[in-house]
């Protein structure tokens, strides 16, 4: 049966209301079951999720991100500032010192992301959830480069 003949079949049934009388018809869809979870664990996982508690290396992948985006603000604020201060200054002195600063920091941050990476890689279930290293010249670049 083709794709389309299915489709032809299924609209037809419901424009004769063949669909109509199905329960829970009209409410939201409960997609909180997963079919393929221990039934046994149920209840517990439901219990965490709802206190809003999830499975470690997802409350890891999150620090990751939340960490990532705090060093990635950080910098790109610090670039802003060195950008003007170099537009108003002569000879960039205290500003270079200040701008090194910001590198050295974003350096060791993005150093401290990658061991946490490792960590969380080692936590994931599956090779597919696993994170790249972060590369810190392309980090830095993404924030210091005008886009193109």
């Amino acid at each position: 049966m083709h794709n389309s003949s299915l489709e032809k079949i299924i609209r037809r049934a419901m424009e004769e209301g063949e669909f109509d009388d199905l329960p829970g018809k009209g409410k939201p869809l409960q997609l909180d079951n997963n079919p393929y979870q221990d039934p046994e664990w149920r209840a517990a996982h439901h219990i965490l999720k709802s206190s809003g508690f999830s499975l470690p290396w997802i409350e890891a992948l999150r620090e990751i991100e939340n960490k990532l985006q705090e060093a990635q603000t950080a910098l790109a604020r610090s670039w802003g500032w060195y950008q003007a201060e170099l537009s108003r200054v002569d000879g960039p002195s205290q500003n270079e010192n200040e701008w090194n600063r910001a590198v050295k920091s974003f350096d060791e941050q993005i150093t401290a992301i990658n061991e946490e990476i490792r960590s969380y890689n080692l936590q994931a279930p599956n090779g597919r959830f696993q994170l790249l290293a972060l590369n810190l010249e392309q980090e830095f670049e993404r924030i210091t480069q005008p886009e193109e």
